[in-house]
């Protein structure tokens, strides 16, 4: 199984189909054995799971998860791919490789299709790409128990951090809103092929049952941090009257600030996720 895990089969293989790396799908291969064995561990995959992969590549780990999971759905935008992808999986019968855009994937839908079981999600994620991808699984509500990826290291950090760091923002309060962040390894550039410019982290994220704080309005709440981090340079009140996506007039989003009992200058930047929960149950409560 792990021929595939190492540098020269998969030179091998990127040579026999004369595959070219695409730039615009941000392609990094992993080729270490041991971080392949960390993630699937991390996402703790039995016979029982149904594993929906995103990004596959040539299907390294996918091998892995066919090995420990029951079902593998392993979707894959590059079509140059899927001849590859249809050779090295050749041997398993419990994969499906669905060439699309796992941004316009019905998920619900295929998860309808293993008998409306949870995924657990596992994933090598092009860095331009993870933030939208891992948005539209979580605020989408698709069925999963656990997101097990690999994503820049800075991205990873951000996902853990809370008020008053630089790199807190929306991703932060959009990850700890719907689970819970653990870094399983991080990984350095020189298990990928090519070579990225940083260094990686795996990430664990474990889907609440239920979030960590109760909101009326979920869709507003992330509207206002969105609005928020938009312009974190201003105050929270001026980054909400300059948002195009919210209609409060001035007054409306000071009454709301003072409502949940915030700061008239604060800035987005230093609020907690119960804050932001509070100030969006300010704002449909006057609005009831």
């Amino acid at each position: 199984m792990a021929e595939l895990g190492n540098p020269k089969n998969t030179i091998e293989i990127l040579q026999k189909y004369d595959f070219r790396f695409q730039k615009k799908f941000g392609q990094n291969f992993l080729i270490d054995p041991r971080v392949l064995e960390k993630i699937v561990s991390a996402a703790q995959i039995t016979k029982d799971d149904v594993v929906l992969e995103i990004g596959p590549g040539i299907g390294t780990m996918t091998q892995y998860l066919c090995e420990s999971a029951g079902q593998v759905a392993a979707v894959e935008i590059d079509r140059n791919l899927i001849p590859i992808l249809e050779d090295t999986l050749s041997a398993y019968d419990n994969v499906r490789i669905i060439n699309e855009d796992i941004l316009k994937t019905d998920l619900a839908a295929l998860s309808q299709e293993y008998g409306g079981k949870a995924f657990k999600v596992v994933a090598n994620l092009p860095y331009y790409i993870t933030t939208p991808i891992l948005m539209s699984l979580l605020e989408g509500h698709v069925p999963v128990k656990n997101i097990t990826v690999m994503v820049q290291k800075e991205v990873a950090d951000r996902m853990q951090i809370g008020p008053g760091r630089k790199d807190y923002g929306a991703l932060s309060l959009g990850v700890q809103y719907y689970c819970e962040p653990y870094i399983v390894a991080n990984v350095p550039p020189n298990c990928f092929m090519p070579r990225p410019k940083v260094g990686s982290a795996v990430i664990r994220l474990t889907l609440y049952e239920k979030p960590p704080v109760a909101v009326k309005d979920e869709k507003l709440m992330f509207t206002l941090i969105r609005a928020s981090f938009n312009q974190r340079r201003k105050t929270l009140a001026n980054g909400l009257y300059n948002s195009q996506e919210l209609p409060y007039a001035k007054e409306e989003i000071a009454e709301a600030i003072a409502a949940a009992g915030l700061d008239a200058g604060v800035r987005g930047e230093a609020l907690t996720l119960a804050q932001f929960a509070a100030l969006a149950d300010a704002f449909t409560e006057r609005r009831g």
